[in-house]
């Protein structure tokens, strides 16, 4: 009986940068290992692979994918290549496979099925964010996309600002980045002017700003973020003297 191989998830880039300078050399390994994947476009993964690698011969590549169009049926065959013992690799269209990514679908099949999963050390812009925000690191929850209606997206601001305070919880969230500047716009119409608010902008980028004021400080200098990829966090805990 063939031994299982394992599902690989494989960090990708979050900015157009040369791939060795953020990504540890076992995800060139890796690479070199599979033949079998599982990403959410195809076209980004083989051009990403042929980066990492690119004498890998594109045409042994046999890539599923999984994003919202996938049928939950067609996951068990995705693992199929395990069971017959070759390694399969999840590559994340930016970061880290399964972490505000669809991969997490296929991981816990994998678990299901006593497949072993190895997670592979590479950027992510909610951790890195975390990292350079000064906020706590302790305590943090990442919250996803706040609602599109602007009343609602003003009253979740103001839930998160309460459970921060209250808690010490430091909150992280994105947005489409064409809708930046609208939530920005909220952010500092909604948030009292002593709150922490953290802009972490094109991530990873030689561009890349990270930067943490109060709302007050904000207001003097409000920033520009149309279009550009973006992680917003807010921290309403006291500061020690």
């Amino acid at each position: 009986m063939n031994k299982k191989g394992s599902l690989y998830l494989i960090p990708s880039l979050i900015a157009e940068v040369p791939p060795l300078e953020v990504l540890p050399l076992s995800v060139k390994k890796v690479i070199d290992l599979c033949l079998h994947y599982i990403a959410e476009n195809e076209k980004t993964a083989r051009h990403f692979i042929k980066k990492i690698l690119p004498n890998k011969d594109q045409n042994s590549l046999q890539i599923s994918l999984l994003n919202k169009y996938t049928n939950p049926e067609d996951l068990d065959s995705m693992l199929q290549p395990c069971h017959a013992g070759f390694p399969v690799g999840l590559l994340s269209e930016a970061g880290a496979p399964g972490v505000a990514d669809p991969g997490s679908e296929i991981v816990i099949k994998a678990h299901q099925q006593g497949i072993r999963v190895v997670p592979l050390a590479g950027p992510s812009s909610i951790l890195m964010a975390v990292m350079a925000s000064g906020m706590n690191g302790q305590n943090f929850a990442f919250v996803g996309y706040l609602p599109i209606d602007r009343a609602e997206r003003k009253q979740r601001i103001r839930e998160l600002e309460r459970l921060s305070r209250k808690t010490g919880q430091s909150q992280f969230f994105i947005e489409t980045p064409y809708r930046n500047d609208k939530l920005v716009e909220d952010l500092l119409q909604t948030l009292p002017g002593d709150v922490r608010l953290c802009l972490a902008v094109q991530v990873s980028d030689p561009n890349e700003l990270i930067k943490t004021q109060t709302v007050s400080q904000w207001k003097n200098h409000k920033p520009i973020l149309h279009k550009l990829p973006a992680l917003f966090g807010i921290d309403a805990r006291p500061l020690r003297d």
